[in-house]
């Protein structure tokens, strides 16, 4: 049975990108919602006009938006067996979005991270801090958890009743780690896929940045630590 895929994008001023996004999708996609995070250009028209669905979040935050669209597909008629995250930039290549949700139709996976640290990544698609912000991450999840993964990257696919039992809070920079940890912590099985990742349209919000940077590493750095002494 085709199991029922959901997407939620978060989208922050990405008016010229975000048409290529939903394009790129795979038509095995349900339905495509993009969050639109108090935009200040044509986000919202662009998105709609490609197809999918509009959500406005006024309060500014990954995390945020993300919530926003987990609360839509609550609330909707029907049911949602696999959600999957993925960033409005155009940095990752939303066609491998196949690949990514295949560990879990295929092998009952419950959650699986697009990791950018094998395959292509073009150069100057990850900023330096935010290639030594995975590693720190991803070192010290290894350390106090015993983790595998290399990567805290967007491109994530998770069963959906996975993820509504994460109960998700994070509001802002975050979000990613928090899903991570909370899939340790509970003991799920999950994988890495490697993606590959190019040049973002734009420039980003977070790692383009010094106090986006800074915040970001501090957030982050807190959701370890909370649960390294749970």
């Amino acid at each position: 049975m085709k199991p029922i895929i959901k997407v939620i994008i978060p989208a922050y001023n990405e008016a010229e990108a975000i048409v290529n996004v939903i394009n790129d999708i795979p038509n095995s996609v349900e339905e495509i919602i993009v969050v639109n995070n108090a935009s200040t250009d044509a986000t919202p028209e662009n998105a709609k006009k490609s197809g999918a669905t509009v959500l406005f979040e006024v309060k500014k935050g990954y995390g945020y938006a993300c919530l926003k669209g987990m609360d839509y597909i609550e609330n909707s008629k029907g049911k949602t067996d696999i959600v999957v995250f993925l960033d409005g930039d155009y940095s990752d290549y939303p066609e491998e979005l196949e690949k990514i949700v295949a560990p879990i139709t295929e092998n009952n996976i419950d959650f699986v991270l697009g990791t950018r640290t094998q395959l292509v990544t073009e150069k100057g698609a990850m900023q330096p801090q935010q290639i030594f912000g995975n590693w720190l991450a991803t070192t010290l999840m290894r350390l106090f958890f015993n983790s595998k993964f290399t990567d805290l990257g967007p491109f994530r696919a998770i069963k959906y009743p996975v993820l509504k039992s994460l109960q998700m809070e994070d509001k802002t920079y975050g979000w990613t780690v928090e899903m991570q940890l909370k899939i340790l912590k509970k003991e799920y099985n999950y994988i890495e896929v490697p993606v590959n990742y190019r040049n973002r349209i734009g420039v980003s919000k977070v790692s383009g940045t010094l106090k986006g940077s800074i915040f970001a590493g501090i957030k982050i750095l807190t959701w370890i630590f909370k649960y390294s002494f749970k």
